[in-house]
């Protein structure tokens, strides 16, 4: 059911408009503009995913820019932060680059009596970066698990090491891959983790970083450095590894690879609100929840890097906060 939902609204993307380069695309012009309203003021707590940082600051930037008297703050240490700060009530806004866990959704219906709503924002590809002088082809998920894990369930026929292993040759062909990942707070990292390798587990020697840009700026630095982030943190000093699943037919992460689904690692981001059911939201949290999901909050995804979402799922996402 997951696969089919997401075939459905990668092909419901297709119909934006995408250009033919990058990561430009326009927001679907179905998607209506944020509407002002009066009586809108206070404090809104956002804690949650780091990936979705950039995206909570710019949408409260945004936000504020119409209510002057908001306070909108953020904390974005990783998606596991987001679920107890809602059931403890420390923020009435959680990001997450991941969908919450059976055990977190129970945790919070067990406070509250009815789970917590799940709101999709926006489209994510997570990239394998390698530093911009690093002349490899591709990877498979066999070799990226034999990279990053010390349990290999990808079952490739050995650990790799060096970069030689992966084909490089020359100065690059005994020089160690030195990595570079998230810690376990992360929703990236869980992400990762379930689809790249297999739900294997993390070599010892990957070196965790408390951020997205963090990993990135890792790599710069690292020219034999190899890490995994959200393909919003890219920058001049990285490439982005093509990837497959299986064989050597590998995919960039780009745009057009992401919508007819051959990259294989996309993910929707999140937020999570606490609404009762047949109550309404506070009006601070439900304006700033339309704003997201409106013309101009989905222009702010754009900016930001990743995918808007096409106006059919906005239309879904919009009619859970009625």
């Amino acid at each position: 059911m997951k696969r089919l939902l997401l075939a459905v609204i990668l092909f419901s993307l297709v119909l934006v408009g995408i250009s033919s380069t990058g990561w430009a695309v326009e927001v679907d012009s179905d998607i209506k503009p944020y509407a002002k309203v009066s009586g809108v003021s206070g404090n809104l707590n956002s804690i949650g995913s780091d990936t979705v940082n950039n995206l909570m600051t710019f949408w409260a930037e945004g936000f504020n820019r119409l209510y002057p008297s908001v306070k909108v703050q953020i904390e974005g240490k990783g998606s596991s932060t987001a679920p107890p700060a809602l059931i403890l009530g420390t923020a009435q806004i959680g990001p997450m680059s991941r969908a919450m866990k059976p055990t977190e959704v129970d945790n919070f219906e067990r406070r509250y009596g009815y789970k917590p709503t799940q709101i999709r924002t926006s489209l994510d590809a997570l990239a394998v970066y390698v530093n911009k002088d690093n002349p490899i082809k591709g990877l498979n998920f066999a070799q990226v698990d034999a990279i990053f894990s010390k349990t290999r369930k990808g079952r490739y026929r050995e650990d790799i090491t060096t970069w030689g292993k992966v084909g490089l040759v020359g100065e690059w062909g005994n020089r160690p891959v030195s990595l570079y990942g998230r810690n376990s707070a992360s929703g990236t990292y869980g992400y990762f983790k379930k689809k790249a390798l297999f739900k294997g587990d993390y070599k010892n020697t990957v070196k965790e970083q408390p951020g997205s840009a963090s990993v990135v700026q890792g790599v710069t630095e690292d020219r034999f450095g190899i890490g995994y982030s959200g393909i919003g943190y890219k920058t001049s000093g990285v490439r982005t590894v093509p990837l497959v699943k299986k064989g050597n037919s590998y995919k960039e992460a780009v745009i057009e690879n992401v919508l007819d689904g051959s990259y294989p690692l996309a993910r929707f981001l999140y937020v999570y609100v606490n609404k009762k059911p047949g109550k309404p939201l506070d009006p601070l949290i439900l304006e700033f929840v339309k704003y997201i999901l409106s013309k101009e909050g989905q222009e702010v995804v754009i900016k930001d890097g990743y995918i808007p979402l096409p106006a059919s799922v906005i239309d879904e996402e919009l009619g859970k906060i009625k």
